[in-house]
């Protein structure tokens, strides 16, 4: 089993910046999948951005690519999502994510195991 907590949400002003942080417990990051996802009320989750299991391959969604940045420590066992250049649009329940061991990385928040319990990100004026 793994958990997942996440930190660092907040509320910041437009053209703002956050960094939030995904501590890992129970097993290692080192060859897991992981990825962040957000969700608005009464929206499906969707995929922010995603790390495959050898760190090598990224994924990141359409409105946040050039924007956020996803990484991983695996000294720290912890997944990261570097957020600039923050738009009213990107107000969210930001999600951490991760695969079970040996499977791929994915985009569809279905294919993912474990999960933690949401931060808040809230952009605006």
């Amino acid at each position: 089993q793994m958990q997942l907590v996440e930190s660092g949400g907040g509320s910041v002003q437009p053209g703002g910046s956050l960094r939030l942080s995904c501590a890992a417990s129970g097993r290692t990051i080192n060859r897991i999948a992981m990825g962040w996802f957000r969700q608005v009320p009464g929206n499906e989750r969707e995929r922010v951005a995603t790390l495959s299991s050898g760190g090598d391959i990224t994924t990141y969604s359409d409105s946040v690519k050039g924007r956020f940045t996803i990484s991983k420590d695996i000294d720290k066992n912890s997944l990261y999502l570097q957020m600039n250049s923050l738009q009213p649009e990107d107000t969210a329940v930001y999600f951490c994510a991760a695969r079970r061991a040996g499977a791929g990385y994915s985009v569809w928040p279905r294919d993912y195991d474990y999960w933690g319990q949401g931060t808040q990100v809230t952009v605006t004026s």
